[in-house]
């Protein structure tokens, strides 16, 4: 990157937010250089986060919105309480403690409660995280209705001969989705060595994903299929998979089939990796309502433009625990986090999620940014605000004791 293109974009940032009327000057100035996220300060998250177009050491793919958006409906305001004191939920104060950007739930096609925080608005993205993790398995799920892969049960190395002969060598296409292929992998955000912070800086082999150059240099610790370990890793390789097969970048693909069919409002855009292809498990960058339309998308039974996507019984399969994570009354399965009363998440680093309710025909979208990797009480409190929302649904429809978020 030379001198003068760094200025260049820094001089653009400066005019976007001078022209915007936002304080954001000071941040431009500072915007990291570094495309590793995970070290970035909390200013500079703020910042860059709604913004990823303007870093240099950003590449991507977008994925252009539909000639008509899928129009949610509006309707009366959610009245929020906890369902175990009855207390009113404070989201004043849920927001400040999320540091929340966007909020947006919604019941039955219609906007029940939207809020924004940090000077960010409707129309502005944000990045998704390990939300887009979700994103890539229903595309893997698009690639087998499509004919482009035989099943799950595939053999990984019949895509990807390169991993004969090593750790993957056995591994099915459905092990990797449930995270469960038994090879060593360490997702420690706070240590700068750990496979999560340094796959990305892998030399590739000439021709091959930066992906794959990593992953099949990795030992196995287990059976496949016995052990659930959470891999970042693997759900890129599900990228190489998808792309592979149907010979078509992740973005454009997800354009195709869902993006523009089911006509999401804005366009969005999907990181690259330092080889050119989409980050599968991280980085899909999106308004808070496109989010919460592919959470409708998922609601509405895999359907966009008319036409089936997905395969018959995928959501089912997908949205259910097929992998024991060690928490009770909570599963993984193809890159969906599951709950015991049938409802399901998309989960992303730093506060990132969609979450579904099918039952309760609804789904909440959010984007936040964490002062931290490790915040598991800002998790638990998350699941404090889906609970309460589930209570609101059910009292408004006169339903009690119907299954609820442990």
């Amino acid at each position: 990157m030379s001198k003068a293109k760094w200025a260049g974009l820094v001089l653009g940032a400066l005019l976007v937010a001078a022209f915007a009327g936002r304080d954001y000057i000071a941040f431009a100035i500072n915007m990291p250089r570094d495309r590793n996220v995970l070290f970035w300060t909390v200013e500079q998250r703020d910042f860059a986060f709604g913004r990823l177009e303007l870093l240099p050491s950003v590449e991507r793919r977008d994925m252009r919105h539909g000639e008509r958006a899928r129009a949610f409906g509006k309707g009366p305001p959610l009245n929020l309480k906890d369902p175990a004191s009855g207390k009113p939920f404070d989201l004043a104060e849920f927001m400040a403690d999320q540091r929340g950007v966007a909020l947006m739930v919604v019941v039955d096609g219609k906007v029940r409660l939207e809020r924004y925080g940090k000077d960010f608005s409707a129309d502005d993205r944000w990045t998704s995280f390990s939300v887009a993790k979700s994103v890539t398995s229903t595309l893997l799920g698009a690639a087998i209705r499509d004919g482009y892969i035989k099943s799950v049960q595939q053999p990984v190395t019949e895509i990807i001969p390169a991993f004969k002969g090593t750790a993957y060598d056995g591994v099915t296409i459905e092990q990797i989705l449930t995270m469960t292929s038994g090879v060593k992998w360490n997702e420690d955000y706070a240590d700068p060595q750990s496979d999560v912070a340094r796959f990305d800086k892998v030399v590739p082999v000439p021709g091959e994903e930066a992906i794959v150059t990593y992953m099949r240099k990795l030992p196995r610790e287990a059976e496949p299929g016995t052990k659930w370990v959470y891999k970042t890793g693997e759900t890129n390789l599900i990228e190489a998979i998808v792309a592979r097969a149907t010979g078509k970048p992740l973005a454009s693909y997800l354009e195709e089939k869902i993006w523009r069919p089911y006509g999401m409002a804005q366009d969005g855009f999907w990181v690259l990796d330092t080889t050119g292809h989409e980050i599968g498990g991280c980085c899909i960058s999106a308004s808070i309502a496109d989010f919460a339309r592919f959470g409708q998308f998922m609601l509405d039974g895999g359907r966009a433009g008319g036409k089936q996507v997905l395969p018959e019984g995928w959501i089912g399969k997908a949205t259910t625990k097929q992998a024991e994570i060690g928490q009770p009354g909570r599963g993984y399965g193809y890159q969906w986090w599951t709950y015991e009363d049938g409802s399901y998440t998309a989960r992303g680093l730093f506060g990132q999620n969609i979450f579904v309710d099918p039952a309760r025909r609804l789904v909440i979208a959010m984007n936040a940014n964490f002062a931290s990797v490790k915040e598991d009480r800002l998790w638990e409190q998350r699941v404090g605000l889906f609970r309460a929302v589930q209570h609101a649904v059910d009292l408004e429809a006169g339903i009690a004791g119907r299954p609820m978020l442990e």
